[in-house]
């Protein structure tokens, strides 16, 4: 039977009316750059708006910096990086969420359906647990990233059958995956002698951007933009595997071989992204139902317009973990959490009631 949750669909009927991407992307592009100044004037120690622009306008055509060194300092070196690194990972979440929607015709997918994240948990606890010795001398990012790729891996192995990649099947071996590599996690954890190593990974689980600087920023900005435009390019494709499998080879999709591609595209996105964030659920998952419900189901709309949306979003809630308990900062999974599982339960509701 069916699914009637949340359903993942093609591109709309003709009758039905929906605003244009030529507007929405504008106006988005213009709130998101808007945000990004508010976000960098915001904090332990206030900046003005004017002053954020020209610091930013000074660094962008090599002038020498008309602010103050401790402005200069806190705009460009410690606040910005990390401002757009929360845009990239929030728009790349988006992205990876829309693509697995329907690629796996699960209206439940996101990033961390496949187990994708915890694979990378799993690793990056080890290696802030018991020293970069114990994962070959590997960064905590770089051990994530390959525990991100182990994961993929296995998912995609344990969900063949005659050789074919069965959806049903990918999503049951990412959740049950998810536990095992969730329980070895907290196995690590819970054998630390350390236990500011042991709080260490407990906050990079539940996601941060502490660690952000203009060196980790070209990483994750770079996959978002291929991948962004991979996944853009792929927007017929997406329809046509959203439509189902029948409608899709009735319009010469090769769907195991174009499934496969699209599943690796989303699992390597979504290990970059985790390397240098941690755990951020939810944004993922609630985004692209937010934005079809606005945008409508094609994906020649739908993916541009959520990842602009995923960007805004996770700048605002980046933006409320730094000031909401200072001088502490909240993980951002939490928040992402706490908004997003309302959202998801007013879209279940929305959703039986139409």
């Amino acid at each position: 039977m069916p699914n009637k949750t949340l359903p993942v669909a093609g591109p709309d009927k003709p009758s039905r009316t929906r605003l244009s991407l030529p507007v929405t992307a504008p106006a988005l592009l213009l709130v998101l750059i808007v945000m990004v100044c508010v976000a960098v004037s915001i904090g332990s120690v206030g900046v003005r708006l004017d002053t954020v622009a020209m610091v930013i306008r000074d660094h962008l055509i090599g002038a020498k910096p008309a602010a103050s060194a401790v402005d200069d300092r806190i705009v460009w070196h410690l606040r910005l990086p990390r401002v757009l690194l929360a845009a990239v990972v929030g728009a790349g979440l988006a992205a990876v969420g829309v693509a697995l929607q329907a690629t796996v015709r699960n209206p439940l997918a996101d990033p961390y359906v496949l187990g994708v994240s915890a694979g990378a948990g799993l690793l990056a606890s080890v290696a802030i647990t018991l020293g970069s010795v114990a994962v070959a001398g590997l960064s905590t990012s770089a051990a994530a990233f390959v525990g991100a790729l182990v994961a993929t891996m296995a998912v995609l192995m344990l969900s063949r059958r005659a050789g074919r990649v069965v959806p049903g099947r990918l999503v049951l071996a990412g959740v049950t995956l998810s536990y095992l590599f969730s329980g070895a996690t907290s196995f690590v954890i819970f054998r630390s002698s350390d236990p500011n190593a042991a709080h260490s990974v407990l906050f990079w689980l539940l996601g941060s951007l502490s660690e952000s600087s203009w060196k980790n920023l070209t990483l994750p900005a770079a996959a978002v933009v291929v991948s962004g435009v991979y996944l853009i390019l792929q927007a017929r494709t997406l329809n046509a595997l959203a439509a189902g499998d029948d409608a899709a080879l009735s319009l010469g999709v090769s769907v195991h071989r174009t499934r496969i591609q699209l599943l690796v595209a989303a699992s390597l996105l979504t290990g970059v992204l985790v390397a240098v964030s941690g755990g951020i659920g939810f944004v993922g998952l609630i985004v692209p139902h937010v934005v079809r419900l606005v945008i409508g189901p094609d994906h020649r709309r739908l993916l541009p317009t959520a990842m602009l949306v995923g960007a805004i979003y996770l700048v605002a809630v980046d933006m409320v973990c730094r000031i909401a308990v200072r001088p502490e900062e909240l993980p951002i999974g939490i928040v992402t959490a706490v908004l997003g599982a309302p959202v998801f339960l007013w879209l279940l509701r929305r959703s039986e009631a139409s």
